[in-house]
């Protein structure tokens, strides 16, 4: 009678549980994407057939199958599932678990799979008392995380673990997700005459990013919030149910490559691609003042002289980002992105700088020349520091012919575009002059 009960209630919450969590499926033969990681032939599937994982990172967006994945290789190994999530577990509860699962091992030989959800929120200790059990086999661990193992996880645990990188599902695996819940009689909607109307669908699936949750969540709200029966899925209820879309962003991982890919766009001078990169930051909440930086940065390293005004332009955005803030500055910083993706580009100042930077650090340093050094102060003159040296405006065009450095180096080597054409002609005539030699070929 008790076991009767026990199987009444949690059948109770099972049907009260979300559709995502609902349509979960329970064997790898029904999981849906994912083909590089578990696909027939690929390592952790060949791990799980073997039933020799030990240690798993599953890293990935929300929404891709890390928890279901989960679940699915205690079932297809035989071992006791035990959940625990980072957010709401100390040391403690870590060690409760992983006595309960020495136990288990000793007491009737059963494994155990202990995963943990938001692994990367373990700090240090918590991630040090995983280690022994791990090494020892009494747990198979399989931790789960939205952030970069190497940069959330310590290095101990890193260097014991495999590293599966989940991606977004595809637009085809989302699209497959819904028909199943349309039609699953025993956990979705196939009891209940719904039907999900085909731009509808198009529509969840477009807006979802490759995260099957989400897309469930806006066809059980759609669902959940229509009585009639038979109903049909249209698009405009499936935009209602979605309302507002969620745009995928965090400090982490997504902050620096959406970064690095707005850098990159300008650097390649694709204004298209810097403005959406812009906009996908701007809509995740990044901030402004960050962005700024970023632009003055690029305009330095990537553009220099081969057009200045660049400069000009990406300080007077910070300036204005500053003053006028979000959301009107949306309308400055476009407007530096487009400016510096179409201005041409040199990296000469950055070459430059970096090679005289690694001379002064690797090569013997030269000293200042005596006719350089200062001479404004008592006793500069007994010391004959400053004789010598000629004033640049008293020479034609205010190059004198002398030598600034005490060797000869060529550091700052112009490019043939923009602005840095005519200043490298410009740079050919005054090292001529300097060097009081023949001119050298241009760049």
């Amino acid at each position: 009678m008790a076991d009767l009960f026990a199987a009444s209630r949690a059948a109770n919450v099972a049907r009260a549980a979300p559709l995502a969590a609902r349509m979960r499926p329970r064997r790898l033969a029904d999981y849906v994407g994912q083909e590089q990681t578990v696909g027939p032939g690929k390592l952790l599937r060949r791990l799980i057939e073997a039933d020799r994982l030990g240690s798993v990172i599953l890293y990935g967006p929300p929404g891709v199958g890390k928890t279901t994945l989960a679940e699915i290789i205690a079932h297809e190994t035989r071992r006791r599932f035990v959940e625990l999530s980072a957010t709401a577990s100390g040391v403690k509860d870590v060690r409760d678990v992983l006595e309960a699962a020495r136990r288990r091992l000793e007491d009737d030989g059963q494994k155990t799979c202990l995963f943990i959800d938001e692994i990367h929120r373990f700090n240090k200790a918590q991630q040090d008392v995983l280690l022994p059990d791990v090494e020892n086999g009494v747990i198979a661990l399989i931790g789960a995380t939205t952030q970069n193992p190497f940069f959330a996880l310590t290095s101990a645990l890193v260097s014991r673990s495999r590293l599966f990188e989940l991606e977004p599902l595809g637009p085809e695996h989302v699209a497959a997700i819904l028909d199943r819940a349309v039609g699953d009689r025993e956990h979705g909607f196939g009891r209940e005459s719904i039907t999900l109307a085909p731009e509808a669908r198009a529509f969840l699936v477009e807006t979802s990013d490759g995260d099957a949750r989400r897309a469930l969540g806006a066809l059980e709200v759609g669902v959940l919030s229509s009585p009639e029966r038979p109903l049909v899925v249209t698009l405009d209820l499936a935009r209602e149910s979605v309302q507002r879309k969620v745009v995928a962003y965090d400090s982490g991982d997504t902050h620096y490559d959406c970064a690095s890919a707005l850098i990159k766009s300008i650097r390649g001078s694709d204004a298209d691609a810097g403005l959406y990169w812009l906009a996908r930051m701007l809509e995740g909440g990044e901030d402004v003042r960050f962005l700024t930086r970023r632009l003055v940065i690029l305009a330095s390293e990537d553009i220099g002289n081969a057009d200045p005004r660049s400069l000009m332009i990406a300080v007077a955005a910070m300036q204005a980002a500053e003053f006028v803030g979000l959301p009107e500055c949306q309308l400055t910083l476009a407007q530096a992105v487009t400016y510096l993706a179409l201005a041409p580009k040199s990296n000469a100042c950055t070459l430059a700088i970096a090679a005289a930077r690694r001379d002064v650090r690797e090569q013997a340093v030269i000293p200042v020349p005596r006719h350089l050094q200062d001479k404004h102060y008592a006793g500069a003159k007994r010391l004959g520091h400053g004789q010598g040296y000629a004033y640049a405006h008293d020479a034609p065009d205010a190059i004198a012919a002398q030598d600034y450095l005490g060797v000869e180096k060529t550091y700052y080597e112009p490019t043939d575009r923009g602005l840095e054409r005519d200043l490298g002609e410009r740079l050919l005539e005054i090292r001529r002059r300097l060097r009081n030699g023949p001119p050298t070929e241009a760049p």
